[in-house]
């Protein structure tokens, strides 16, 4: 024996103490087994000899992923957005940006200052969003802390607690609570005797009893978890006074709000660019931009038998057209329908079945940050009014100044209220109702901006809505090509309304491109 140890042996002993995990990752590394790529990569063939050209239709996050996809794999790219700008709903505003609602001219008033910005569009990303992720570590977008969920913030309903803001953790500590002690009253053995043996209730009776902070008889008498009144550093502290359970239910936010930042795409942690949301599209930008004309109006999608032929109007009004071999298409499906077109009846069809949400946004320009003076540092105050939620800036703290999300409407009935109202009334209607959480209120503001997404040009509407129904007929039939045409953007995912799940809709046209492009030179 020379001391060495074959690669079975060293496996061997490898599983031994790490278990079949650690013989998997070793196998890989000794090049044993092939390594499994990344979830949510692509790696496209290089082109080789074989470049394609494909127009990309809008440059929001789907569009500018399919073009850097594809010039990095060595194709032809011409991106086409109606736009003056580039991102679709990536869009963030600082001072002198334009608001380009159908009607409702705006600019932007905010001083000009790295931490005063408002991301109108998206405004977090999920930890559990790996692919976007790995964009922003590839193109050098640097990440911050978003607060999602922050138990300093208020709830405040009409219908509850004299109308009064109280504060979120306040709210969730007393729910809790009387649920806990309801459940563990009910517990009884016998009900219990076919799952649990003794020790298994007795471990439950006291989950519950720290779950809710209940006494020792198992009764909800109020918890530190919700804040002290009074007290807590150089005395004691004094709890706050438990609120009835008959008023926690009267309030609305057990249904849905409480659990907020516990469901999958809004718990902690929580990220955003720094600087603003629209940091990705310059990274994008940087690699593609070169391949994007800005002020370009499709007017018609003509499919041919080898390719797709789109016209198009300049910044000039000039007619131009583009042949390319494969045609993107993010316009949302119902402004597709507003071309002249040769698209199948089955595929018009289904373009018709989704409709947009009617999202709007209204942010304010604070003189002072006048939240964290109450304890907020960032997160999401909720009412019952129209304007649902105030956000509050986790980045710029102790600053001079900041910007607060004065509304974040995403009830349809709701948004088509604020929708109609003039950028004025907007504003007027968020400083009326913000007063309601913070007593006030007005005195702080600057300036106001509003998004109405149901009336920005070339959008029309936010993110798609699919009813259940529907989406089992239509989606299938979008998600595939009509031709060489394919439909992209998150509209066409099961994640809409996320530049998540714009990016895997590159990716599924772009892995079909890809095949198809395989079968074609295996046949030739």
């Amino acid at each position: 024996m020379d001391g060495r140890i074959s690669r079975r042996q060293l496996l061997h002993a490898v599983g031994a103490a790490g278990g079949a995990a650690a013989v998997h990752a070793a196998a890989t590394a000794l090049g044993l087994l092939p390594p499994v790529a990344r979830a949510g990569q692509l790696t496209l063939r290089p082109a080789g000899g074989r470049p394609r050209h494909v127009v990309i239709i809008g440059a929001g996050i789907a569009g500018l992923t399919a073009a850097y996809e594809l010039r990095r794999a060595g194709h032809r790219c011409t991106v086409l957005e109606a736009s003056h700008r580039a991102g679709g709903r990536n869009l963030t505003f600082r001072r002198g940006d334009v608001v380009d609602e159908v009607g409702a001219r705006q600019v932007c008033e905010f001083d000009d200052h790295p931490d005063l910005y408002f991301n109108a569009g998206p405004a977090r990303i999920p930890g559990s969003h790996t692919t976007l992720l790995r964009y922003c570590r590839e193109l050098g977008v640097r990440l911050e802390i978003f607060v999602n969920d922050n138990r300093n913030a208020w709830v405040q309903d009409d219908a509850a607690f004299g109308g009064r803001p109280i504060r979120s953790r306040e709210y969730m500590t007393d729910a809790r609570g009387f649920v806990a002690e309801l459940l563990a009253k009910a517990v009884h053995p016998q009900d219990l005797d076919a799952r649990l043996d003794a020790g298994d209730q007795e471990r439950l009776r006291e989950f519950l009893r720290v779950y809710g902070d209940l006494d020792e008889t198992l009764a909800y008498r109020g918890s530190d978890r919700a804040g002290y009144a009074r007290g807590g550093m150089t005395s004691p502290g004094v709890r706050k006074t438990v609120r009835g359970f008959s008023e926690l239910l009267d309030a609305d936010f057990w249904h849905e709000y409480m659990h907020w930042g516990e469901t999958m795409d809004q718990a902690a942690p929580m990220m955003q660019p720094v600087g603003g949301m629209d940091r990705i599209v310059d990274a994008f930008l940087g690699q593609v931009g070169d391949a994007v004309e800005l002020r370009a109006v499709v007017r018609e999608i003509r499919l041919g038998e080898s390719g797709v032929e789109v016209a198009y109007a300049d910044a000039r009004g000039d007619v131009r057209s583009v042949r390319a071999d494969y045609c993107l298409d993010s316009m949302p499906a119902q402004l597709v329908l507003g071309l002249r077109h040769n698209l199948p009846p089955r595929y018009v069809r289904a373009l018709a079945a989704p409709t947009l949400s009617q999202n709007v946004k209204v942010a304010f320009q604070a003189r002072r940050r006048f939240w964290e003076d109450e304890q907020i540092y960032g997160g999401i105050s909720w009412t019952n009014q129209d304007i649902t939620q105030i956000w509050y800036p986790p980045h710029g703290i102790h600053g001079d100044k900041g910007v607060v999300l004065g509304a974040y409407t995403f009830d349809d009935d709701r948004g088509l209220r604020l929708a109609r109202m003039s950028p004025a009334e907007r504003i007027e209607t968020a400083l009326a109702q913000g007063e309601k959480v913070h007593p006030g209120y007005r005195q702080h503001v600057e300036w106001g901006l509003s998004v109405a997404w149901s009336r920005m040009n070339h959008m029309l509407g936010c993110s798609t809505v699919w009813t259940g129904e529907a989406q089992g007929t239509h989606l299938p039939t979008l998600q595939a090509p009509a031709g060489r045409h394919y439909l992209v953007g998150d509209q066409v995912s099961y994640h809409p309304g996320w530049q998540e799940g714009a990016i895997h809709s590159a990716y599924h046209a772009l892995q079909d491109i890809e095949r198809r492009e395989r079968e074609a030179r295996a046949a030739a």
